[in-house]
């Protein structure tokens, strides 16, 4: 029995009113929503060799700006996302669309080294809650058993963002320039807020606010009690690892195929996206099958714990072998596939995570989680471009840091085997 209908069961409440077609609406909404918040992200990775060359960077700095976008980002995803409990979902994410462009504004108006940091900083404070929020939005609208696919949609938004937008980015950098590119995503984000202003709503499964929330139904407990949990340690853990290759694709990968492997800059740009079929193809495949397979009966430890914990450990051991492929395309093929296999680890862990938290406290542990997760965001990009300066050459930096990453989604992966079990931990923390 899932824990919507042991609540309702409990304290006697009707379940919620189910509205598929408008919570799909909603989630494609919020996808969008990602698709935009990684464009934002991705932009920098495109722009990265023009940037340098242009202001005089060197990959030290360009690494230290790709670190910078996540100085701000973990902290804001920790505030806002217990704000989140408090204000309506939809309101938060119009005000952080907004902010996404208006952070563009500065290195427009005037490009340099400083003014870069600045941007990148204020974005990923801008952009730090987005997915938590994003999650809970899309929550809102699906009972926690068949949340993995919802969740894979949003995760998959990142690769969407590769595939569709940053091969039309790559052209608008070739053509016009990079700050053409900078100018079309301000635009963006002001679009999506206005269509969000208009379609966005609260969903069946959301939890009252307010006064409301004393109705029986709404239970809170200690968060230090959800914090603690092997499901959400474990989930931390294996996703850290991850995010961190994630955030290293994000600002590195096109510098990879370019200088790394010698292949053109526009190609580079339009191959960008190829480890994000691979992620987005494997979420969602393996995410919808999760899913029919919890509400079939099947073990939410052996969905959302062991099958990501393969996924991390599959892709880490791909990655590891990096150093010793000799040619470009072996060395493609290894970051394309373990990258893809190991994404499978962060809309599943996403899922297991609401799982085990009442529906009151869904944004600010989402908020927490995500923000955990990508803190490793810090450091990767910014070591990877250090392995890269000092390594005797460019390809042979990459390859080593690639390794590192991958021998790290290893350990998360054993981590995600030995510590999560939602089931075991939804009935220790919401006492069900």
């Amino acid at each position: 029995m899932s824990v919507d209908r042991v609540h309702e069961a409990a304290h006697g409440t009707a379940a919620p009113v189910q509205r598929p077609v408008m919570a799909w609406v909603i989630t494609g909404m919020l996808v969008l929503f990602v698709v935009v918040n990684w464009a934002d992200k991705t932009v920098f990775g495109i722009a990265a060799q023009p940037l340098k060359e242009e202001l005089g960077l060197t990959s030290a700095q360009v690494g230290f700006i790709g670190s910078a976008f996540f100085f701000l980002f973990s902290i804001a995803g920790l505030t806002v996302g217990f704000i989140g409990n408090r204000v309506r979902t939809k309101w938060v994410l119009f005000t952080l669309a907004a902010l996404w462009s208006l952070t563009m504004v500065p290195v427009l108006v005037s490009a340099s080294f400083a003014t870069l940091l600045i941007s990148r900083i204020g974005l990923g404070a801008a952009e730090g809650p987005s997915g938590a929020l994003a999650a809970a939005g899309a929550f809102e609208w699906f009972p926690k058993e068949k949340r993995s696919f919802p969740s894979a949609w949003l995760s998959s938004g990142a690769s969407i963002a590769k595939i569709a937008i940053a091969p039309l980015l790559a052209l608008i950098v070739a053509v016009w320039g990079w700050r053409a590119s900078f100018v079309a995503l301000a635009v963006a984000g002001v679009v999506w807020a206005l269509a969000w202003a208009l379609i966005g709503r609260q969903g069946p499964y959301a939890a009252p606010l307010g006064r409301k929330e004393s109705a029986p139904v709404v239970q809170r407990v200690p968060f230090r009690r959800i914090a603690l949990s092997r499901t959400f340690l474990g989930c931390v853990v294996g996703t850290f690892t991850m995010y961190g290759l994630v955030s290293v694709i994000l600002t590195w990968l096109p510098s990879y195929f370019e200088v790394g492997l010698g292949i053109d800059r526009l190609q580079a740009g339009v191959m960008f996206g190829l480890p994000s079929i691979s992620g987005m193809t494997a979420m969602l495949v393996v995410s919808w099958f999760s899913d029919r397979a919890v509400v079939a009966g099947s073990s939410a430890r052996v969905q959302r714990g062991l099958v990501p914990a393969g996924g991390l450990l599959v892709g880490g051991v791909l990655l590891a072998l990096l150093p010793y492929l000799v040619s470009p395309v072996l060395a493609i093929i290894a970051v394309v596939v373990g990258y893809g296999i190991g994404t499978v680890a962060l809309p599943l862990a996403t899922a297991a995570v609401s799982q085990i938290c009442p529906p009151a406290q869904q944004a600010g542990t989402l908020g927490v989680f995500l923000a955990l997760q990508s803190s490793s965001g810090l450091f990767a990009p910014a070591l990877t471009g250090w392995l890269v300066d000092v390594a005797p050459t460019p390809s042979e930096g990459f390859a080593l840091a690639f390794q590192v990453f991958g021998l790290a989604a290893v350990v998360g992966g054993i981590a995600t085997a030995l510590l999560v079990n939602p089931e075991r931990d939804a009935r220790r923390i919401l006492g069900s």
